[in-house]
């Protein structure tokens, strides 16, 4: 069996030349079809009906990278299906860097979670919610008045990418509606299909191909050259010189993840990644490289003003914005957002963070950075919190009658945020503090079958649970639609397709949609 092909741990040398056997030509194909063939959007987690439960996304994305970066034609066979089955078993049983270390116990346990969380997290996400949130974020959340946008000016979409921002997502979801059901690839002969002309008044020709080349096409080539920089940059990091690291850093599939060079079109050979391209932390990225670090900044306002949006959908919730109170002769900021319930007053700090490559290498720098970040936010609860406490006439309209909580909200989830294991210089938090995401905060104010503040209650008082992520929580409740992603669902060129069930639009790993 399979499964006991490795029934010992793998190194990464000896995962990469089971890979190199075999030429690119012959093995990517089969990873493409494969990937597409486990990633149902209607079906969470549709791997687990793979052969032994080893055809996972993460695993697929991996060998795809090191089949692409590695692997030569010269004198390699043909890769079989059984092959390929081999590869992702030798995946699952690679050495794990530093769990077997000398580190304390829960150090060790941190770095192992931090790392897992980094290689598997994002696959889990929602396709419906993520992309969705896109448009909902940089098309309807308007730029706070008292900023000034220098990026974010009227056509600013189409200077970034060419097109404006609804056809870009369009462009990707096409890309991936066509992996999907294609074995991995798309072929612009679509358009001279007899249903092209129904493609061409959704998007035109001319835009999906000038897009996939400015942003999704690449070749073995450019793949190899940026797989050369990143596994030069590793070795500088603090401890990164571990050979295992190396899945844990950027897949150049994630820039670029669609390949020219094996066959008619091209080919995808992780279909996830295609839409990945089109999600906040994929425009945050693309941003940053054309417009600089003024983008980041400013989609860090959308966000703050975009939370808002989200927390005014709670029934009777009193949603008050940021207040500016003097302490002595200094004038300071509270958190961004108070939220005024019967039962419960709850602080919300919004940061537009994602974890960072050394957060998902889960090294010692990885730690310090993440937490560094926190702390800021942490603090700002902690300082609005005392105060309420000691009535500071700027906080008189917030009441001091009922349990007190503070959410701090990121742009992308960080697993293990809450979880209680060794952090480096966060502060204590005063009142009970959870850090969560923004799909999690899409869930939590809509619930149907139970309130927002009965939930973070309830959870709050139970020891265990009080430290899980609060998506855990969220898991077999039920709620209404999101009307602030379904508007951004709408403004896609393909919006008529299926939208999943309000009930999928709550799972944790959600439902998208395919392109009809």
């Amino acid at each position: 069996m399979a499964a006991y092909l490795y029934d010992r741990l793998v190194a990464e040398d000896e995962y990469r030349q089971r890979i190199r056997r075999h030429r690119p030509s012959s093995l990517l194909p089969l990873i493409a079809a494969a990937a597409a063939r486990y990633s149902t959007p209607e079906r969470p987690q549709p791997w687990l009906k793979s052969p032994l439960m080893k055809y996972t996304p993460w695993a697929l994305a991996d060998a795809a990278r090191v089949c692409l970066a590695y692997g030569t034609e010269y004198q390699r066979s043909e890769a079989t299906e059984r092959d390929l089955l081999e590869i992702l078993t030798a995946y699952s049983s690679l050495k794990e860097p530093t769990l077997h270390g000398t580190d304390e116990p829960t150090v060790r346990l941190r770095d192992f979670m931090m790392r897992l969380g980094g290689e598997q997290g994002a696959w889990q996400a929602p396709e419906f919610n993520s992309l969705a949130r896109t448009a909902a974020l940089y098309l309807h959340t308007p730029f706070p008045a008292h900023r000034q946008p220098r990026c974010m000016v009227p056509g600013w979409d189409t200077e970034l990418f060419g097109c404006p921002l609804p056809d870009y997502v369009g462009t990707a979801q096409l890309l991936w509606g066509c992996a999907l059901f294609n074995v991995g690839r798309f072929d612009p002969a679509i358009y001279d299909s007899p249903d092209g002309e129904k493609f061409s008044r959704a998007i035109s020709r001319e835009t999906v191909l000038s897009v996939i080349e400015r942003h999704f096409a690449t070749d073995v080539a450019s793949i190899k050259a940026t797989e050369k920089q990143t596994v030069e940059s590793l070795v500088r990091v603090a401890g990164g010189k571990a050979a295992q690291l190396r899945r844990f850093t950027y897949n150049p599939l994630l820039g670029r993840p669609a390949v020219t060079g094996f066959g008619p079109g091209l080919l995808c050979p992780s279909p996830q990644l295609v839409w990945r391209k089109a999600t906040p932390a994929g425009i945050y990225h693309t941003g940053r490289e054309h417009f600089g670090t003024g983008f980041l900044r400013e989609t860090g306002y959308l966000f703050e003003e975009y939370i808002g949006r989200q927390l005014r959908l709670i029934p009777d919730a009193d949603v008050v914005g940021e207040i500016t109170y003097r302490v002595k002769r200094n004038e300071l900021l509270s958190v961004d957002w108070i939220v005024v319930l019967d039962d419960l007053v709850l602080l919300v700090e919004v940061k537009s963070m994602m974890p960072t490559e050394n957060a998902r290498l889960g090294l010692e720098d990885g730690v310090a950075e993440t937490d560094s970040k926190l702390a800021r936010a942490y603090r700002q609860v902690n300082s609005t919190s005392a105060q309420i406490d000691q009535r500071n006439p700027a906080f008189a309209g917030v009441p001091t009658d009922r349990p007190r909580q503070a959410l701090i909200v990121t742009l992308e989830p960080f697993p293990i945020a809450n979880a209680n294991l060794p952090h480096v210089d966060l502060p204590a938090a005063d009142i009970p503090t959870t850090v969560v995401g923004a799909q999690e905060i899409e869930r939590l104010v809509t619930l149907t079958d139970t309130t927002p503040s009965a939930l973070l209650l309830e959870r709050a008082a139970d020891p265990l649970r009080s430290i899980w992520a609060l998506n855990e929580c969220l898991n077999g409740h039920e709620g209404d639609r999101n009307p602030v992603l379904d508007q951004g669902w709408a403004a896609y060129p393909w919006a008529t397709a299926r939208l999943p069930a309000a009930s999928d639009a709550l799972q944790p790993y959600g439902a998208g949609t395919r392109t009809q």
